[in-house]
């Protein structure tokens, strides 16, 4: 592939969004919209408990959640595109404002007091269930909640305060059978759990909350960053657009399966859309998603599979060029360390960045598409030194593009497909918010297609997330060594000059894969290319103590430096092969 096989674009973004959010389609918090989910939920381990017959009974027993098309049969993801297909038809209607005003007047604690009661999840075969989430605080907007049986009409889930405990600051407060929920997160009986755990023990690892927000984790780890839906102009000078999910319909699985299928509608000032999540726990946990979109508008800047993540700072520090240093304890803080982009034969990896005067996005090219993710490749417990928030067990996620014509159920949908598929042209954009608060998620990334969405042509798209711990793994393609750790320091300690230039900088990058050559007298070269300034004697080097291999390279800033980031690359060659992934940071 050639050297601009990943182009790129910088430019700026909109105001932080760490403040609370109004309740509307624009500008949540993403931090404190994901966070106040998890903190409630994150890593609870509960037994299985009641059945689809007591959940029939205790929607009888309360009114029933209005559904948003009545069905006469089952609920098929054709049948969710239909519904789509009617609400992109009409102008938006917007959710109603109708929270009590109780429930609005929660603090973020008195919010986490409220706690569904484990006794009461809805049971999903043998391995899985399902606990609610209540409205309240942040999560003002009611979504529609069914159980899809493996042969009938979908069965509404109503509310019913006697599902939950609502905590000190609710005691006596009394809600309507219409109140519904914010969200909900499925449990499951992982095939390999510790002996100590009782039979049948499930731990949660999913979570729908929040706009069209979720968080997957796969066996022994722990909830970090989260994926979307969709995003609609994320950088945008006019702001962002946030879908919901108004409604998800949870399929009963087989007695004995360890699969689960969810359905969800979207819906949005610009776009409605059908979703079908087919959901395979385990290490790694896997999901394929299949959506069917339909815009209400022209949209120019539209972001498929987005992920959301935090990044306060790394090994090298936040990063950017004259950021102030962090005065933590902590080496490291982050859920993910990097962006990983394959296209052709060529693999990126570029280091996060916090700590520029404003937002920034860069894009890369991918024509077409093989895979994106955002990564955590610091494994290691010392590099972090949290007990509590344990940030060496957070996934990465990996987003590979499935053939949407292969997809039967895409075909019966209609939707007109795009030569080579969503993926085939476009960009993986970064979009970096600086922050100094680790509640913040600062950092979204999505394929955003080279040509824009246009009203009343609907697209369709497929692609698979899979939960990423240690690597080596084999969801990333290719055998490319990756990129393991940047560090950066003035190149006057090692390679001192009179006059002293302390604006000269040595970058030490390490390289490791199972293919990189054991041979310390291999033909190994470093290939390295700087947009400004230059890099000075490359050198190459095997690493003893990792089994990897290192470029130590010293970069030269041009005089006056230019505004913006100048960007950095490397990669290892060996006769003239590329080894390695291409190392893409800013300086």
């Amino acid at each position: 592939m050639s050297e601009d096989a990943f182009e790129r674009g910088e430019g700026q973004g909109p105001e932080r969004r760490d403040r609370p959010p109004p309740d509307d389609s624009r500008s949540p918090s993403r931090r404190s919209v994901l966070r106040t989910a998890a903190t409630a939920a994150a890593g609870a381990i509960f037994p299985s408990a009641i059945d689809l017959n007591a959940a029939r009974t205790m929607a009888q027993e309360a009114a029933p959640v209005p559904n948003p098309a009545p069905e006469a049969g089952p609920m098929t993801f054709e049948g969710v595109v239909a519904q789509a297909q009617r609400l992109a038809a009409a102008p938006y209607a917007a959710p109603a404002d109708d929270l009590p005003p109780a429930l609005a007047a929660l603090s973020y604690d008195g919010y986490r007091r409220i706690v569904f009661r484990p006794a009461e999840a809805l049971r999903l075969g043998r391995n899985f269930s399902a606990q609610l989430f209540h409205r309240g605080f942040l999560q003002r907007k009611r979504v529609r909640l069914f159980v899809q049986p493996r042969d009938g009409a979908p069965r509404p889930v109503a509310y019913d305060q006697r599902l939950f405990d609502l905590g000190k600051d609710l005691a006596g407060q009394r809600f309507a059978p219409d109140l519904g929920f914010a969200g909900f997160r499925l449990h499951y009986v992982f095939a390999d759990a510790p002996k100590d755990r009782p039979p049948g023990f499930q731990e949660e690892f999913l979570v729908f909350l929040g706009a069209s927000y979720f968080r997957l984790r796969g066996d022994g780890q722990e909830y970090g960053l989260s994926a979307r839906g969709l995003a609609i102009g994320t950088g945008a000078p006019e702001g962002e657009e946030f879908p919901d999910f108004v409604a998800h319909w949870i399929c009963e699985p087989e007695p004995e399966a360890r699969t689960l299928t969810v359905l969800s509608l979207l819906d949005a000032p610009s776009v409605a859309g059908a979703y079908r999540f087919e959901i395979a726990p385990g290490d790694p946990s896997r999901m394929t998603v299949t959506a069917s979109l339909h815009p209400r508008r022209r949209l120019d800047k539209v972001g498929l599979a987005p992920l959301t993540s935090m990044f306060l700072h790394g090994e090298s520090g936040p990063g950017a060029r004259n950021a102030q240093p962090f005065d933590d304890f902590r080496p490291e803080v982050h859920d993910s360390d990097g962006l990983a982009v394959a296209a052709g034969g060529e693999r990126l990896w570029r280091p996060l960045v916090n700590g520029r005067p404003a937002p920034q996005i860069s894009a890369f090219r991918a024509a077409p598409l093989r895979g994106f993710g955002l990564l955590q490749r610091e494994r290691n417990f010392a590099a972090y030194l949290d007990v509590e928030a344990r940030h060496e067990a957070r996934p990465g996620h990996w987003i590979e593009p499935v053939e949407a014509e292969a997809r039967p159920e895409m075909v019966a949908a209609g939707a007109s497909p795009r030569p080579g598929g969503a993926f085939a042209d476009g960009a993986v954009q970064l979009f970096e918010i600086p922050s100094r608060e680790e509640y913040m998620d600062n950092i979204v990334a999505a394929f955003v297609p080279a040509t824009p969405l246009e009203a009343g042509k609907p697209l369709r798209l497929a692609y698979r997330l899979t939960t990423v711990g240690a690597e080596p793994t084999g969801a990333l393609p290719g055998d490319l060594a990756r990129v393991v750790s940047t560090r950066v320091g003035s190149a006057e300690r090692l390679r001192p000059t009179q006059p002293p230039s302390p604006e000269r900088r040595l970058y030490a990058i390490d390289f490791e894969g199972p293919n990189l050559p054991r041979d310390h007298d291999a033909r190994v070269r470093a290939v390295v290319s700087a947009s400004a300034g230059e890099m000075v004697e490359p050198v190459a080097a095997p690493v003893p103590q990792t089994g990897g291999w290192r470029i130590y390279v010293e970069w030269r800033p041009p005089a006056p430096l230019p505004p913006g980031d100048v960007i950095l690359r490397a990669h290892l060659e060996r006769d003239g092969d590329r080894i390695s992934e291409t190392w893409d940071a800013p300086a």
